[in-house]
């Protein structure tokens, strides 16, 4: 009697869960919802044994301490990209040709959800694993955090065995609603929807992945054991949604390449009514038939291309341009704009670049301006609309002392940025704390841009190692920050100690030194110490750096205020030093380029061990490039380095190269 009731109320609720995530058609009230609900997680608490996997209760999450990588049973390929209609239309009389005469073949269009690619594994119907897309060929097994999201069902309406391809994303009314929260409780800010469900399906604690609310789109299926499999992907689309899956709304099968054109011309406008972010369309050959006898490339598969949205532009109307100050003292002209929301995010600033550019576009306060975003990232302002009134508005004009301390402005030679030159500016001061902290400096989690201001402004901070002297309990004395947040940014300042001496090197603003060079310096030197005793000629010859680096290196640890930091700083934990403990100098002037996806370690972690042994990592080939190392679908390097006769090494040559210098 108790499984009958248990299976039952299973049943009734993932049935209602369907008509409520996936159809919007909800047909019980909240209350009856509430009570089955109720009465399931009693029963199953009474009886543990019959508590099984596929259990709408079990969306509540757990924490993990790390993810295990997964190797994917069936590989996810790339695709290759299409931006104008005389390009689809190469790509379709392409496809023709492989195929049998006269063959016309139907095309299935869907949106291009801009989310994150996983694979979704159900055995006789259940749910049993979901793993990251990763390199293809390798993923992240994320299964407890995606049962959290309830548009992935965790019990198929019929009990077969299929591997489902789809993409996870965050509502752009969820998103709005996480930063708002987020900001409130001075949380890291998600600068786009994309980014928000990465960071959010990736939570080693899945109960705050339950709480983000998720949402999935299922876009292919691999049938196993599966009887009423169709023959084409359209249908196939249909039996994933008669199974329980979200399957996007607005598919379309053409009958040729005109009809895909139209759809594509027709959605670029359309797209931004919907509550998700979209970049393009897919395009798909419909026979599965005819998928097989196109095949892939070493990358992608031929039957499928995807349209790319041009980069999107939009007008708003300038409001103001703001000086900002860097935290090397470059000021810089910021456009304050009417918001408008576009790619993904809401604008409200934008980049001008410097005074020469405000000067050529002829950008003055009040116009209607045209902005959009280089590589859909950072918005710019690209061009001013004449509005009859343009010549009407004053010219601006850049300022002639510090916007923020009123201190002396210069400009430096070869360079259009004009530069305070007051050591203690406060815009300087809090813009080298927000690089400190940020992901690019020491990366301290949870903390940001608005929370360093805000303790800058009520005296909680003024200097780097002020920082680290921060307790929970002065954290919670600002507005809003309570105790598990004020934990949570405690914990993220702390653990920042840890980091290896280049994150330090980086993160203190060193004028010249990015992440290159302070990985040169760290892993050449091993210590702050030996950095800080070393001369400008020594540095320039020793780590191969050049004389205006190593100027620049020796000029900061020569000022007495940078020492006294340094060792503030060791006083209070931070790490000074490098791991050096595989370093040689076997592969000096040895110069490396790699390509294509690496079996054995991510491109990051081979770059890093190139660097240990001495050599140069590099992202493009020239003729100087000692080696090429060929990982799985390489890309256009390979027949640049042929060209210029660079030797290339598989992956396993590179390994035994490398085990040979360690021996």
């Amino acid at each position: 009697m108790v499984v009958e009731r248990i299976n039952f109320l299973k049943d009734e609720i993932n049935k209602h869960n369907y008509l409520y995530y996936v159809e919007d058609n909800p047909s019980i009230d909240d209350y009856t919802y509430d009570m089955m609900f109720a009465e399931l997680k009693k029963l199953e608490e009474e009886h543990p044994l019959l508590k099984t996997p596929d259990s709408p209760t079990q969306r509540v999450g757990s924490v993990s301490e790390k993810f295990e990588s997964y190797r994917h049973k069936y590989r996810l390929y790339s695709l290759d990209n299409t931006y104008d209609a005389e390009e689809l239309t190469k790509w379709y009389e392409r496809v023709k040709k492989e195929l049998p005469a006269g063959s016309h073949p139907a095309l299935d269009c869907e949106l291009k959800i801009d989310g994150l690619a996983m694979a979704l594994t159900y055995e006789k119907g259940v749910f049993v694993r979901g793993v990251t897309r990763g390199d293809g060929i390798t993923g992240e097994d994320i299964t407890n955090n995606l049962k959290t999201v309830k548009t992935i069902p965790l019990k198929l309406f019929e009990d077969v065995s299929i591997e489902v391809r789809g993409e996870i994303y965050m509502p752009k009314s969820s998103f709005f609603k996480l930063n708002e929260e987020n900001k409130q409780n001075g949380e890291k800010i998600f600068a786009n929807p994309r980014n928000a469900a990465s960071g959010s399906v990736r939570q080693l604690d899945s109960t705050i992945t339950a709480k983000r609310d998720l949402a999935f789109f299922a876009y292919a299926v691999i049938f196993e054991d599966a009887p009423n499999a169709p023959d084409n992907h359209y249908d196939a689309l249909m039996y994933l949604k008669k199974l329980g899956f979200n399957v996007n709304p607005n598919i379309r099968l053409c009958k040729d390449i005109k009809g895909a054109i139209d759809y594509c011309n027709e959605w670029e406008d359309k797209r931004h009514n919907l509550d998700y972010a979209t970049d393009g369309v897919v395009i798909k050959v419909n026979n599965f038939g005819y998928q097989g006898t196109l095949g892939y490339t070493a990358r992608a598969p031929k039957w499928a291309t995807a349209f790319k949205f041009p980069p999107e532009e939009v007008q708003t109307k300038l409001l103001n341009i703001e000086n900002s100050v860097g935290k090397t003292g470059a000021i810089t002209p910021v456009a304050i704009l009417e918001p408008v929301f576009f790619a993904g995010s809401t604008v409200g600033r934008a980049s001008l670049y410097n005074y020469e550019e405000i000067k050529r576009l002829d950008v003055r306060v009040g116009d209607t301006v045209v902005i959009k975003k280089a590589a859909e990232i950072i918005p710019k302002v690209v061009k001013v609309i004449d509005d009859g009134h343009h010549n009407e508005r004053p010219v601006f004009t850049p300022p002639e002392q510090c916007p923020s301390c009123g201190g002396p402005v210069t400009t430096k030679e070869n360079e259009v940025n004009l530069y305070c030159l007051n050591p203690n500016c406060k815009e300087k001061e809090i813009a080298k704390l927000v690089f400190f902290t940020s992901s690019a400096g020491m990366d301290m989690d949870n903390v940001g841009e608005n929370l360093i201001k805000t303790l800058y402004e009520q005296k909680f901070i003024k200097t780097i190692p002020d920082l680290y002297r921060l307790t929970e309990k002065d954290l919670m004395q600002l507005d809003s920050i309570r105790e598990k947040a004020a934990q949570n940014i405690y914990n993220g300042i702390q653990n920042s100690k840890k980091n290896p001496l280049n994150k330090l090197l980086t993160a203190l603003s060193i004028r010249n030194v990015g992440k290159e060079t302070a990985e040169i310096l760290a892993l050449e030197y091993g210590s702050i110490d030996n950095i800080m005793n070393t001369t400008s000629s020594e540095l320039s010859k020793a780590a191969n750096i050049g004389v205006i680096i190593a100027d620049s290196v020796t000029e900061y640890f020569k000022n007495r205020k940078n020492r006294q930091m340094i060792e503030e700083l060791k006083e209070l934990g931070v790490n000074m030093t490098q791991d050096l403990s595989d370093r040689s100098d076997k592969l000096k002037g040895k110069s490396f380029v790699l390509t294509g996806t690496l079996k054995s370690m991510s491109r990051e972690q081979a770059e890093e061990k190139i660097k240990r042994m001495g050599g140069k990592a590099s992202s493009s080939i020239s003729k100087k490039t000692s080696y090429l190392v060929l990982g799985e679908n390489p890309g256009s390097k390979l027949e640049k380095a042929q060209k210029f006769g660079v030797m290339i090494l598989t992956e396993d040559e590179f390994m035994s190269m490398l085990n040979d210098t360690q021996e």
